[in-house]
């Protein structure tokens, strides 16, 4: 498969050249070998049992291989990581050692790296990466206020739906639409089956992760509380599942990264203390959402409802596609230095989906699943802008619309969200 160029390479290749050892995160399947292989001299894929021995038996090898020395999951012999650091300590020259890993070892005592070791994470294809259209809007741009917002995309709703149930795995988006689900499918099943047990946690009781899971998808995009999704996935049961017991669901599917919570915007002045602190949470790809939700494109283009949820923060449909716009300005914001996170008031009179900030350069964005905006829409932007007082450098609107434009009346950037970019 022709390699597609990602947001985070460039990224990639400056830390490589600049540092000794460099750590390239994702879940499983997001392009994370590919994308290291480009700047690898040396690879060693340590899941395959030959050379993990060799290493193991002769860890000496490390200091003759040509650099970059690209350590290939890494996780499957958490040794090398100690190894490694020991190497950067003594001085070992920028881009010597790449390392990728779907999985961060919950049980190896090992030493954090520090210091020594610069962590990069990659996702899921974002929309760019997909080439639904040809982005017109940078985000980078509007973080620093010189943004020229413009542009047309022929991108419509079903189109993104469409785009949803790809999945953003390359190794998915390339299969017929049929075998995408069940490679998904198979791809959750291995969660439950192996990388549990691989991350220490064997799953005595597969059908109640799996319920957990479809109730923590059925909560995309929104902050219920931990205990509400408990609740949701033990709906009718009398024996439900410890709180322990979820708490170390999410450690370990954190550790595979799997989850891809946004966490809540905090400021310091008064007003904000009203705040929620609780994490809005998406899975890494909306994809798998879809899937353990038992939805499909008629589905969502239906509207049809999936849980008690969807009466309090809307349609799944439109969560999925605030799901896709946040792998979207997720990745977008390690290429822009930018930190995402999220707005909600207490008792809920106010919220912004996403806060995108770089140093004092601060951008609000309201997600929208319809192809034109009100004055309505607008309402928590405007709150956000006047309590601000002049910080707020952008105001943005992402719909499934056919056109980038800035509003007359207010200044608010509407952009399609095919056309915003990194």
């Amino acid at each position: 498969m022709e390699y597609r160029a990602r947001v985070t390479d460039g990224m990639l290749e400056e830390l490589v050249a600049g540092l000794p050892a460099v750590v390239l995160e994702g879940a499983r399947g997001v392009g994370k070998t590919a994308s290291a292989q480009r700047l690898a001299t040396t690879c060693l894929s340590l899941d395959l049992d030959t050379v993990r021995e060799a290493l193991v038996n002769q860890p000496t090898r490390l200091d003759s291989l040509p650099a970059p020395v690209l350590l290939d999951e890494w996780q499957a012999w958490p040794q090398v990581w100690d190894l490694v650091r020991h190497r950067v300590d003594d001085g070992a020259a920028p881009g010597a050692y790449l390392l990728t890993g779907s999985a961060a070892p919950l049980q190896a005592n090992i030493h954090s790296g520090a210091g020594r070791m610069v962590r990069l994470r990659m996702r899921p294809y974002s929309l760019a990466e997909r080439r639904l259209d040809r982005p017109t809007v940078s985000l980078g741009s509007l973080l620093s206020g010189s943004a020229v917002v413009e542009g047309d995309t022929p991108v419509t709703f079903a189109n993104y739906v469409s785009d949803l149930a790809a999945s953003g795995f390359p190794g998915v988006r390339a299969l017929p639409p049929r075998l995408r689900r069940r490679q998904l499918t198979s791809y959750l099943d291995s969660i439950v089956a192996r990388d549990f047990a691989l991350q220490g946690l064997p799953v005595r009781q597969p059908q109640t992760l799996r319920r957990w899971l479809r109730a923590y998808a059925a909560a995309t995009a929104t902050g219920a509380s931990y205990s509400e999704i408990l609740d949701a996935s033990s709906a009718g049961d009398s024996d439900k599942p410890a709180k322990t017991t979820t708490i170390a669901y999410r450690e370990v599917l954190d550790s595979l990264w799997l989850l891809d919570e946004v966490g809540p915007w905090i400021e310091g002045e008064d007003f904000f203390a009203r705040l929620k602190q609780s994490p809005k949470h998406f899975l890494a790809d909306p994809a798998l959402a879809m899937v353990l939700l038992g939805l499909d494109e008629a589905d969502l283009i239906a509207g049809r409802s999936v849980s008690p949820l969807d009466r309090r923060f809307g349609s799944i449909a439109g969560r999925l596609f605030e799901a896709l716009v946040a792998v979207s300005l997720l990745t977008y914001a390690v290429a822009d230095d930018a930190s995402v996170s999220h707005l909600r008031t207490r008792n809920g009179d106010h919220e912004v989906d996403f806060i995108v900030q770089r140093g004092s350069n601060i951008v609000a964005i309201e997600v929208k699943l319809a192809p034109t905006v009100t004055d309505s829409d607008l309402r928590h932007l405007h709150w956000l802008r006047d309590r601000l007082n002049g910080r707020l450098t952008e105001a943005v609107v992402v719909t499934t619309g056919a056109q980038a434009y800035r509003r007359t009346q207010d200044g608010i950037a509407v952009v399609p969200a095919a056309l915003l970019g990194p």
